[in-house]
């Protein structure tokens, strides 16, 4: 199917989406390149950079500062001013889209720290700064984005988007501190869906928008969370393959609303009615890649594989649901 380009409007509203959404993982990813010519992690007491490089600590967190202000700036001149405002309240959304959305956040805010622990090792912090900085930045960033939510009547301050910015955090931070490396990583897949009905098709183009970079933000049927764990991190004396890893995968199906397939309109006339559609979750079992633990000398590959390795690598996978057990020649 032949495909136009793009308008600047869409663009640009794509742009603002993605904002709202990836900018402390797409932030800290660009201070990642810059920072290349360093070795990705860890830093040995022993690196030719002082502790801490205090310009290089400067810069981190200059960039970062205004990093952050530009977005909240973004968002809320171009974001929120097309939706009406309102007193700051609460919303709770923890029924919605069986919680894959739950799991983007817990990502977000997993992937950020991970991010940041390059950007604050760079700078020259080590230890527990380093840690705490980078585990507590991507979830409070974050946060912040939720209170903006909540000064919109459109949305709100959703508790259970903050849990799940927090346990991204948490989770990076018990690992690091208790073992000094990442054992078990939280990953991301995708996969274009084709609903195969016209009715369906424009339901989810209204829904997830129409481009494939709208789909992998909003088509949370198409979206696949892992936790991926290092197997022979765990022993010491293990002969399996330094970069062999096991993921356990949870995605969701047959969504075409947050909590039913249902949509009126203010009158309460219906607009769409799928409810014979079931929603239901799926677990997936796969093996996957380690990229930072496959051996280079290469400093652009390390900054390559570091940044790659926050998506789950395609291979075949087991999948379960209320659906039964169904074999994947290739997961994505």
């Amino acid at each position: 199917m032949p495909y136009s380009l793009p308008s600047l409007t869409s663009l640009f509203s794509f742009y603002v989406w993605a904002t709202k959404k990836l900018t402390v993982i797409l932030g800290l990813a660009g201070c990642q390149l810059l920072s290349a010519q360093d070795t990705i992690r860890p830093m040995p007491a022993t690196d030719s950079i002082p502790v801490p490089h205090k310009s290089r600590v400067y810069l981190a967190a200059a960039g970062t500062a205004a990093g952050y202000a530009f977005t909240l700036t973004a968002l809320s001149n171009a974001w929120y001013k097309d939706y009406p405002q309102s007193t700051f309240h609460f919303f709770d959304d923890t029924n919605e889209w069986l919680q894959v959305d739950k799991l983007g956040h817990v990502f977000s805010a997993y992937t950020a720290s991970k991010l940041g622990m390059e950007v604050w090792g760079w700078a020259g912090l080590r230890g527990r700064k380093r840690i705490m900085a980078a585990g507590l930045s991507g979830a409070l960033y974050m946060t912040t984005i939720e209170v903006l939510d909540g000064f919109s009547k459109e949305w709100g301050f959703s508790l259970s988007d903050l849990a799940s910015n927090m346990a991204g955090g948490v989770l990076f931070i018990a690992q690091e501190m208790s073992w000094k490396e990442q054992r078990v990583q939280v990953k991301f897949s995708f996969h274009r869906n084709h609903y195969g009905d016209p009715l369906l098709d424009q339901r989810a183009n209204d829904l997830f928008g129409r481009s494939s970079l709208e789909r992998v933000l909003k088509d949370y049927n198409a979206q696949t969370y892992w936790l991926s764990a290092n197997l022979a991190s765990f022993s010491k004396k293990s002969r399996l393959p330094a970069w062999l890893n096991m993921a356990l995968g949870y995605g969701a199906m047959g969504m075409f609303g947050g909590t039913e397939n249902l949509l009126k309109d203010k009158t309460g006339a219906i607009l769409f009615d799928r409810r014979d559609i079931p929603r239901y979750r799926q677990w997936y079992l796969a093996p996957d890649i380690d990229l930072t633990r496959i051996k280079t000398k290469s400093k652009l590959l390390k900054a390559t594989f570091f940044l790659l390795n926050s998506f789950k690598f395609p291979t075949p996978a087991i999948g379960i649901s209320g659906k039964g057990v169904e074999w994947k020649w290739v997961m994505f």
